[in-house]
């Protein structure tokens, strides 16, 4: 018997451990103050509806009606519309994406873990930047120490996965989205102290339409043509509609799986509503967490990736009870990163135990030891190592010596490779193929039974939405990514 969710409130909580994520936490918030705040915002919703809303319905009404992994769903819906089963594809295709995903995020949750205890510590006190980023530094070329917190985190995944839908998953997530949510709440109470909140407030929610549809450079300084006026660009439109896309975990087999262990009687429409509602709550949460701590410290708000663990541990090291506030903010993105990683590996695992016949514990450990291997590769790229001085002497040694590699090679490192090719072409194209499926391919009672939308005007909406509007924005998405085309 097939094992289901024992409440709608625990498809919430996972579904939305699923999309909450490490980029939640810092990244929506600093991409909505760098393209215009509010008007940013305004423009992230309207995406959402366009793109994420209509692909997550699809993507969970595939996995209810097949009620197994991504691949073998894909493989019964293409047998019962009368398609090629080479629609199978599509579950690897998200099955493998979420592997590689997980590989390098689990050695950057690692560092999160690590920095938590570093804030405990009080490692971050009276510290100055150039301090702070020597503590980095110290951690991230370190081998030893990456290879540790990598197979800590990835431990506490397998631990998770491995005892069940029921025994595990719920009991993890439970407990993590709930925590995450206190947690969050608790530092966007402390940020109102700290002195710095209105003007976060006005950095995240002020409406600045020069900043949203004309270019800037690297200084934040605006571009101008040849006679004197601002550049027109669609660029924030074109981050909002892929952040839109990403934040929902969309093409990477994770809610296909979580909704396979959906009851028949559940509304995926009201479920669906309800977790993008909450991710997206979660991610302006953070922003107000953060972003007062950045300025009321005279911090750059525009640190991007740095601002985890270069800008914000300068912030905790300078204030009072930093200790404490950085402690509770890197245990909160521990809880984000372990409620995705579980998302990561299920389908991969679920495919074990259907297709192989192994025990759950067995498949775990399988999958979870295969993410863990790849993971060492991101570990040396953090060390300079790239791709280059991987194959180089792999060609080297079979005796293909005189073939030089491309400047690619050179370019790419192995964390940003496999980054590269699962966000910018695996997980686009599987959100379009799951687009293309549900509304050209599947049969529509099919479709309308999994919805059964109480209005009958809402299910042409969706099937319009998802056979033309939904694909033809992942698509844009897509090209711009991959540097086709620019818009």
């Amino acid at each position: 018997m097939r094992h289901e969710w024992s409440s709608q409130l625990t498809f919430i909580l996972a579904a939305v451990g699923s999309a909450v994520g490490l980029g939640n936490i810092w990244k929506f918030p600093y991409i909505t103050g760098e393209y215009g705040g509010g008007v940013f915002i305004l423009a992230y919703l309207f995406c959402i509806c366009l793109i994420g809303l209509p692909i997550m319905l699809a993507e969970i009404s595939l996995g209810r009606r097949g009620k197994q992994s991504p691949v073998n769903t894909m493989l019964q819906l293409s047998q019962e519309a009368g398609a090629n089963p080479a629609w199978s594809l599509l579950g690897w295709s998200g099955m493998v994406a979420g592997c590689l995903i997980l590989s390098y995020y689990s050695v950057i949750a690692g560092e999160v873990m690590a920095y938590s205890f570093r804030a405990s510590s009080g490692m971050f006190n009276h510290q100055t930047a150039d301090g702070i980023k020597g503590i980095y530094t110290s951690l991230v070329s370190d081998p030893e120490k990456l290879l540790a917190w990598h197979t800590i985190f990835m431990s506490l995944t397998v631990l998770s996965v491995a005892k069940g839908v029921r025994g595990g998953l719920e009991k993890t997530v439970t407990f993590l989205m709930p925590a995450l949510l206190v947690l969050l709440i608790i530092l966007v109470l402390y940020a109102r102290t700290t002195g710095g909140f209105e003007q976060a407030i006005d950095f995240m929610f002020t409406p600045d339409t020069d900043k949203f549809f004309y270019a800037r450079n690297d200084l934040g300084n605006y571009l101008m043509d040849a006679n004197g006026d601002k550049i027109f660009t669609w660029e924030p439109m074109m981050v909002a509609m892929g952040h839109a896309f990403f934040t929902l975990s969309l093409g990477m087999g994770a809610i296909m799986m979580y909704g396979s262990y959906l009851n028949r009687h559940v509304s995926i429409g009201k479920m669906t509503l309800i977790i993008v509602s909450l991710d997206t709550l979660v991610a302006l949460l953070a922003g107000l967490a953060i972003f007062p701590l950045v300025f009321a410290n005279g911090l750059n708000p525009a640190a991007g990736p740095g601002l985890i663990f270069e800008t914000l541990p300068l912030a905790f090291g300078n204030m009072t009870d930093g200790a404490l506030i950085g402690t509770f903010f890197f245990v909160l993105l521990f809880f984000a990163a372990l409620s995705s990683a579980i998302s990561l590996i299920e389908p991969s695992v679920a495919w074990l135990i259907e297709s192989k016949g192994l025990r759950r514990i067995k498949a775990t450990v399988w999958v979870g030891t295969v993410v863990w291997f790849i993971g060492i590769g991101t570990i040396f790229s953090f060390s300079g190592t790239t791709l280059q001085d991987i194959f180089q002497p792999l060609f080297s040694w079979v005796g293909f010596e005189h073939i030089e590699l491309s400047q690619t090679f050179s370019k790419y490192n192995f964390f940003t490779a496999i980054d590269f090719f699962t966000a910018s072409i695996m997980l686009p194209i599987g959100g379009l193929l799951i687009a293309v499926f549900a509304g050209w391919v599947m049969h529509q009672d099919s479709t309308e039974r999994e919805f059964s939308f109480r209005s009958r005007h809402v299910y042409p909406v969706w099937q319009f939405m998802v056979r033309y509007v939904s694909p033809f924005l992942v698509l844009m998405v897509f090209l711009n990514i991959i540097g086709i085309f620019k818009f």
